[in-house]
């Protein structure tokens, strides 16, 4: 593993968080770098919800089967089409607010917070308890929810690279290392 992307293999779902409050500064600074995600066409279709009262944190993990974790702060990622800067925001929301899903988690670590995905789209229970919990209208659809905090728990660093699940030039080309091309 190359030492410097040690941001990314360091970056593990953290499910146990010390009772510590995120500092507000912290949280913008995370929704700085998920609007630096790339997005179809420039399209940005996303919007943000941060929480931090943990009533409605405890809403969310009703909400959420997947996310019963005592977190002290939380991201919801919504995607908003028709806020879209085009039409491209229609046919990508979901892979754009995945990319900057991503850009918060690594974020997270990169500044001492542990974070947990917790996927709701396009799950309709799960979709529905959210959009419940923070009043999201119609028009917004939450495709995930981060619990953030402190992490209370430290997990090494790793990689899930298989060589067997990659080809090069074409699938199953026989090839799974430059070597053997």
């Amino acid at each position: 593993m190359h030492p410097d992307l040690d941001f990314i293999y360091t970056r593990r779902s953290i499910r146990k968080f010390k009772p510590d409050a995120v500092p507000s500064e912290l949280l913008e600074e995370l929704l700085r770098a998920a609007m630096a995600a790339p997005s179809a066409s420039n399209s940005q279709p996303w919007e943000f919800i941060i929480i931090t009262r943990q009533q409605t944190i405890a809403s969310l993990r009703r909400a959420l089967p997947f996310g019963h974790y005592d977190a002290t702060a939380a991201i919801a990622v919504l995607g908003s089409p028709l806020k879209a800067r085009n039409p491209a925001g229609l046919l990508y929301w979901e892979q754009d607010c995945s990319a900057a899903v991503q850009n918060i988690l690594l974020a997270a670590n990169a500044l001492g917070l542990g974070a947990v995905w917790i996927g709701c789209h396009p799950v309709k229970p799960e979709v529905w308890g959210v959009r419940r919990a923070l009043k999201i209208p119609r028009t917004s659809t939450p495709l995930a929810v981060i619990m953030l905090g402190y992490p209370a728990e430290e997990k090494p660093a790793r990689t899930r690279y298989d060589p067997l699940k990659v080809h090069w030039e074409a699938y199953g080309g026989g090839a799974s290392t430059p070597a053997e091309r």
